[in-house]
């Protein structure tokens, strides 16, 4: 009985008061010791290694969260950031290709003002309002000012070369027949060597052709093709087309000449209209023949 006393089940140990200072005089026990011989030194670092690893794996979740939300902040921002970029890129390109319209529109300005300045017959600035749509009959409708005094047959050119004629006024616009029109002539003559030709239209803007030339005419690829001046019509020297390419067979009397207009027949929102040309004599009219069996009459007066 006095065994099983005393074995007590529920052993209570020192009091705390007395844990508290036993482990404080320990504590600074030990604190001295460190501080005097540096005998815990090693301990320290030993002890530190866990406790460091603790540490981290501690604060890690913390800074798995925080590089988490991070991340989608970024992620948000980039997204909103390229989207931006993407649309002001797109306004970008398009103000870019404004400008370089206008660029090259105000070159050719220039270039039309260049010539206006430097021929020596009026012209008037006409811009292009409506193009036709017949690929067989291709027409221009130029905007008209009335006190351009623009007449059907006038020429119109750009500042390369000869575009087209005059066709039909109204009241508001001016029809233009392309010299590519199908069957359109114009006397022409090569630069070279002042041989004479007609240049007829194919119906094809980027095509002419000169008919009717013996296979032995003086006609080269590269040639340069202006006008003659001769028709009454087209002034003389405005470029019309340059010579692209030449087939002379044996077999047929006339070589086939194609040729490929100079001017922008189909390029450009602005042309020039030749208003005024040198008037020529009129040309003189045709005699009627007298019928047969009775004598011609005589231009020529008696004294």
């Amino acid at each position: 009985m006095e065994h099983t006393q005393s074995f007590k089940f529920f052993n209570r140990g020192p009091s705390p008061a007395v844990r508290l200072i036993f482990f404080s005089l320990l504590s600074l026990l030990l604190l001295f010791v460190d501080a005097r011989y540096k005998y815990l030194e090693f301990a320290r670092g030993v002890i530190a290694i866990p406790v460091q690893s603790l540490q981290h794996l501690t604060i890690l979740p913390g800074e798995l969260w925080q590089k988490a939300g991070t991340f989608l902040t970024a992620q948000s921002t980039l997204i909103g950031d390229n989207a931006q970029l993407r649309q002001q890129h797109i306004l970008d390109a398009a103000q870019l290709q404004q400008l370089q319209t206008l660029q090259a529109e105000n070159l050719h300005l220039h270039n039309l003002f260049q010539v206006q300045q430097e021929a020596s017959y009026p012209m008037h600035l006409a811009k292009i309002a409506y193009a036709g749509h017949d690929i067989f009959n291709r027409k221009l409708l130029l905007t008209r000012d009335e006190r351009s005094n623009v007449l059907a047959g006038q020429v119109v050119i750009d500042d390369r070369g000869v575009v087209g004629q005059v066709t039909r006024v109204y009241p508001l616009l001016n029809e233009v027949t392309l010299i590519t029109d199908k069957d359109h002539a114009v006397p022409v003559q090569v630069l070279r060597n002042g041989l004479r030709a007609i240049a007829f239209g194919s119906g094809d803007l980027s095509e002419l052709s000169l008919r009717y030339m013996p296979i032995s005419s003086d006609v080269q690829e590269g040639d340069t093709l202006v006008t003659s001046g001769i028709d009454g019509t087209y002034p003389p020297g405005l470029p019309v087309a340059t010579v692209s390419r030449i087939e002379r067979d044996p077999a047929y009397p006339f070589a086939r000449i194609r040729c490929t207009p100079i001017a922008g027949v189909d390029k450009h929102r602005q042309l020039l209209i030749l208003t005024g040309l040198p008037d020529l004599p009129k040309r003189p009219q045709a005699v009627p023949e007298a019928p047969a069996g009775q004598p011609k009459k005589s231009s020529r007066k008696n004294p």
